[in-house]
């Protein structure tokens, strides 16, 4: 049984850094992708960042190239968000994700996600 529990969110000023990570338990699939999604209220979950299971490959949303850094550290099962120069426009709530059982062709889809967080609540303001 996966679980993804997410933990890091929290309310900064527009410039500002935070750091999300997603603890995986049970995920041992080395052929799938993990990602970051975020959702604001009245608009869909969108794809920000995603980073692949076996060859480590990343993708990312072009709103957040240059600003956000996904990394993996798989002797902890932990999911990391670099979230730094956060705009307004990044406010959410933060989902992480996994997929098992194969490539992720469109890895920022949320259709490709087999397993989902409890998500995380990040709030920019100016």
């Amino acid at each position: 049984q996966v679980q993804l529990v997410e933990s890091g969110g929290g309310s900064v000023q527009v410039g500002g850094s935070l750091r999300l990570s997603c603890v995986a338990s049970g995920y041992t699939d080395r052929r799938g992708c993990m990602g970051w999604f975020r959702q604001a209220p009245g608009k869909e979950r969108e794809g920000v960042a995603s980073i692949d299971t076996d060859d480590g490959s990343q993708s990312y949303a072009d709103s957040v190239k240059g600003r956000f850094t996904i990394s993996k550290d798989n002797a902890k099962n932990t999911l990391y968000l670099q979230m730094n120069s956060l705009k307004p426009g990044d406010t959410a709530m933060y989902y992480c994700g996994a997929r098992s059982g194969g490539t992720c062709y469109w890895p920022l889809r949320v259709y490709q996600y087999d397993y989902w967080g409890q998500g995380t609540q990040v709030t920019v303001s100016s």
